[in-house]
C-alpha cells in the first residue's frame, strides 16, 4: 500500500498570534503524534499581531515586527526536531479589508522587503505576489464576519475550515469553489490544545519546500483531509 503523507496548510502559534493559545512545542507533540509530514506555520499579520499583549513595542521598526513574526515558524522549526517538515505561511488581514487571507509561497525575504504589506490595495498585493509565484487564497469566506470578494482577484479558498468554534459553512464554500473554478485548501486553524489536527491535505509523495506546495495546489492533485472523519 502506497504511503500517504499529510499537510496542515493553516496553523497558528501562541509565540505570535494573539489569538493562539498553544505554544508551537506543545502544537509539535500533537502534528507528530498525528502523524503529519508537513506543518505550514500561517500566523495572523495584521495590526493585532502587533498591537496586543505579545507584541507591545510602540514605535517599532518594521525589521522588528519582522523579527517577531518570525518567532513561530522558527521555533516550530526547533520544536519538530526532524520529526515533521516545518513551512512558512501567512495569514494576512489588511488594514483596509477585514477578510482573512492565506498566503502560500510565503517567504521571509519578500515579507521584510514589503513593509507597507497591511496597508497595500489587495489588486496591486496579489499582482506583487504573483510576479513571485505566490498564492492567495481567502480563508473561510462565508464565516460571520467575512465579506465575498471578486473571484477574479483569488487564486483559491479555504473550502473546509476545522474551527470548531466557529461556523465556516463549508459547504458554501465548496459550491462557490465550483462555481468559479477556484483552487481549493483545507486547514485545521489551529489555535488550542483542544481543536487537534485534524484538517489540510492529504498526498502520494511529500511535501517539502513551498515550491513543492505551490504545485500541488495549483495541480489539485491531493485530497482534501475534511475533520475527525478523514484525519488519521
Amino acid at each position: 500500500m502506497m504511503m500517504k503523507y499529510k499537510t496542515e496548510l493553516h496553523l497558528h502559534t501562541d509565540e505570535v498570534s494573539n489569538c493562539g493559545t498553544v505554544s508551537a512545542f506543545d502544537s509539535a507533540e500533537l502534528y507528530a503524534a498525528a502523524d503529519y509530514h508537513t506543518v505550514l506555520v500561517t500566523d495572523h499579520m495584521s495590526k493585532f499581531t502587533f498591537g496586543g499583549k505579545k507584541f507591545t513595542c510602540e514605535g517599532s521598526s518594521w525589521k522588528e515586527k519582522c523579527d517577531f513574526y518570525m518567532r513561530g515558524y522558527h521555533t516550530m522549526l526547533e520544536a519538530a526536531a526532524g520529526r515533521f517538515n516545518v513551512l512558512f505561511g501567512m495569514e494576512l488581514r489588511s488594514n483596509t479589508d477585514d477578510n482573512d487571507y492565506l498566503i502560500y509561497g510565503m517567504t521571509e525575504e519578500f515579507m521584510r522587503s514589503c513593509p507597507d504589506i497591511m496597508d497595500m490595495p489587495l489588486k496591486e498585493l496579489v499582482s506583487a505576489l504573483h510576479e513571485e509565484g505566490m498564492l492567495f487564497f481567502q480563508a473561510h469566506p462565508f464565516r460571520n464576519g467575512m465579506r465575498i470578494k471578486d473571484p477574479e482577484l483569488l487564486d483559491g479558498i479555504e473550502v473546509y475550515n476545522g474551527h470548531p468554534e466557529q461556523e465556516s459553512r463549508n459547504d458554501i464554500a465548496e459550491l462557490w469553489a465550483d462555481k468559479f473554478n477556484l483552487l481549493r485548501s483545507s486547514g485545521s486553524d489551529f489555535h488550542h490544545a483542544h481543536h487537534r489536527p485534524r484538517a489540510g491535505i492529504e498526498t502520494d509523495f511529500p511535501i517539502l519546500t513551498n515550491e513543492q506546495l505551490l504545485r500541488t495546489l495549483r495541480s489539485g492533485n491531493f485530497t482534501l483531509i475534511r475533520g475527525e472523519e478523514t484525519a488519521k
